[in-house]
């Protein structure tokens, strides 16, 4: 190759280059977690394993230093994405919340992936949406299973 051909090489590599964001090490998610509800802007349980009847499924995320950028919620549904809920982000401390409704028939895992406008992922959480017999087979009394949200 010539040297000519090699300086177009790096001067396009270097141009592309400058549209990459490249992310900040103090962005983060603090917290993240699914649940049942939300109060006063804050998860009521930790939900790992979930059974019908309960259908509404809540993701919240506690963001740090991410101001101004705009972050999503990318929901699946076994591997399959079945919603994307973008928020913009207005302050150095910023708690978001997404939610599905899911259906009984939809047994499996489910994720939320939070990412940012680049499509740059910052946080996965998942949990299991089981079959009440499945639910009742581990020895707890009763669905939704899930642990007390954490202080």
């Amino acid at each position: 190759m010539s040297r000519w051909a090699w300086m177009l090489l790096i001067l396009g590599m270097s141009a592309q280059a400058e549209n990459v964001v490249i992310p900040d090490p103090d962005w983060n998610v603090a917290r993240a977690q699914f649940s049942t509800g939300i109060s006063d802007r804050e998860p009521v349980d930790d939900v790992v394993l979930l059974a019908p009847p309960v259908r509404d499924v809540y993701f919240f995320t506690d963001l740090r230093h991410l101001e101004e950028r705009i972050v999503t919620h990318r929901w699946k549904f076994n591997g399959s994405v079945v919603s994307v809920v973008p928020f913009k982000v207005k302050g150095p401390r910023w708690r978001v919340y997404s939610k599905v409704e899911v259906e009984p028939n939809q047994l499996g895992e489910w994720s939320v992936t939070v990412v940012d406008e680049s499509g740059w992922p910052l946080h996965t959480e998942l949990f299991r949406y089981v079959a009440p017999e499945s639910a009742s087979s581990t020895g707890q009394d009763s669905a939704p299973i899930h642990f007390p949200a954490s202080e």
